[in-house]
């Protein structure tokens, strides 16, 4: 297994440095090959029930970080698939190189450090590897060149900076609260760490762990610390808008779960869950109202990211195993859901060159399969039956529910509730509405509007909307064994009440 680790940290990043070189179709193809075989490599661990490491200990797997391998890998996959049909575009040959070399090269380094971040087995390499996603997501961000996609990229690296440096205090004082129980220079892992966390100066521990949520919690999305989001999501390309909601958010809960487990084992589990809560709380509020509000399409599934990170924290404050198995078959659901979503928005946004809600009609019309798909992807997101988020959100409630945690429950499914109605309202609304006649609208033929041909875009962006919805039903209809086993060992490993 050890050879499986040292493969997913070389292949994405070895296709990277390729992707600069080659042209485009080579790209696309080491690309497509490089998302498959990382993900494949990922499913081949969830089966292994003993952590694996490599290098001499740098890498390690446990079933924790298992589980967000394999969300990262699995829309890795996905956006190599999407992307082929999302670049190939008509313009100036010179220019269609230079930006497929930069965005090959970009997001597969991207990619890269994501699936880098749950492998390193050390709290500082930790927060490297989600430096390192800054500043190249930052970057894709910006890849279109227009003004929106620049002061959006340049306000995401101003707050996610500021919140990747709290972060990095909370990673020093924690390294600063080891050395209390097991001197000077020693090694900075999880099992040491989770090994003498009883000894741990509590004082110390504790504030290093409002920080790591705080700081962390900038590039996860919560409130307050959330605002690029919106910004970031809506004028990054859609496949790295995708990356950024269904991975990159993932992520940086992962790093903050990992302080989580110490403080836990330190504490206690009443001050780590209750930090959670309190974030979480705030930032599913905050989202169910601005969902409702929105108009622009990418920032109405942006929002929804932000409610999703917060059922997250939600789910992660409820003491029952039921509960934590469903926030963690919730970070696998929401990676496809909301890359299908925005796989769904990305062929809109081609097909009717607008993200404007209000000018969006008749798509189911317009896009025969992208159409149907995107309204059962946001019908996903929304937790409808039979797809993952409704599965994963039900063992969430249940959990909560059975541990005592009544009120607090209640006003999860409340603003879940509040949430679904934006979101179903957008798809009733700009999805189902016939698409309006130019005939009817006043003015000469000349200057009427010509209607939107009927087709798809590109057949590549279809098979990864179809992809993601297959994986969807099957993750809420019935996973497989062995990731439900899986994911039940890592809520153990989380401290989850049996």
């Amino acid at each position: 297994m050890e050879w499986i680790l040292t493969a997913i940290l070389v292949v994405p990043f070895a296709v990277s440095v390729l992707s600069w070189w080659v042209p485009r179709r080579v790209a696309e193809a080491l690309t497509l090959g490089s998302g498959v075989a990382t993900f494949v490599l990922a499913w081949t661990l969830v089966g292994s029930t003993k952590p694996v490491n490599a290098l001499g200990g740098w890498l390690r797997t446990d079933a924790l970080s298992t589980v967000f391998l394999v969300a990262v890998a699995f829309l890795y996959a996905l956006t190599a698939i999407f992307a082929i049909g999302y670049l190939r575009r008509s313009g100036d040959p010179s220019e269609d190189r230079r930006y497929s070399r930069r965005y090959y090269a970009g997001l597969n380094l991207f990619c890269w450090a994501m699936a880098v971040a749950p492998l390193v087995d050390n709290l500082a390499l930790l927060w490297v590897a989600i430096e390192i996603t800054t500043v190249v997501s930052a970057l894709l961000v910006a890849i279109d060149d227009t003004e929106g996609a620049t002061e959006a990229a340049w306000k995401y690296v101003i707050i996610a900076s500021l919140g990747l440096g709290i972060a990095l205090f909370a990673t020093i004082i924690m390294y600063s609260a080891g050395t209390a129980a097991l001197g000077n220079g020693y090694n900075f892992t999880y099992p040491v760490l989770l090994s003498a966390a009883a000894h741990l100066p509590s004082s110390v521990v504790r504030l290093a762990d409002l920080l790591a949520v705080l700081g962390f919690g900038t590039k996860m999305g919560l409130f307050p610390v959330h605002t690029w989001l919106p910004d970031a999501h809506s004028e990054a390309p859609t496949p790295v808008s995708a990356l950024l909601s269904g991975a990159l958010l993932a992520v940086s809960f992962y790093a903050i779960l990992r302080f989580f487990q110490i403080t836990e084992r330190a504490l206690g589990p009443a001050f780590p869950r209750n930090v959670l809560l309190a974030f979480g709380l705030a930032s599913l509020a905050l989202a169910a109202l601005y969902v409702i509000i929105q108009r622009d399409l990418k920032r109405l599934l942006a929002y929804s990211s932000v409610e999703h990170m917060g059922i997250l924290a939600i789910g992660m404050s409820f003491s029952a195993v039921l509960a934590v198995v469903g926030v963690l078959l919730h970070v696998l659901a929401h990676a496809a859901a909301k890359g299908t979503a925005f796989f769904g928005a990305g062929s809109v946004l081609r097909k009717l060159r607008t993200k404007d809600m209000a000018r969006i009609r008749g798509v189911i019309d317009v896009l025969p399969w992208t159409g149907p798909m995107l309204v059962l992807a946001v019908l996903a997101l929304s937790a409808m039956p039979p797809f993952g988020i409704f599965r994963s959100e039900f063992l969430i409630v249940a959990g909560g529910l059975s541990s005592g945690s009544d009120w607090e429950a209640a006003i999860l499914v409340g603003l879940v509730t509040l949430a679904f109605l934006g979101l179903s309202w957008y798809a009733t609304r700009s999805m189902m509405t016939p698409v309006l006649d130019p005939s009817s609208l006043q003015g000469s033929a000349a200057t009427r509007p010509a209607p939107p041909t009927r087709g798809e875009t590109s057949w590549w962006m279809v098979s990864s909307m179809v992809l993601g919805l297959i994986a969807l039903a099957i993750l809420g209809i019935h996973p497989p064994e062995d990731l439900a086993h899986l994911l039940y060992r890592a809520a153990l490993e989380l401290g989850a009440r049996r």
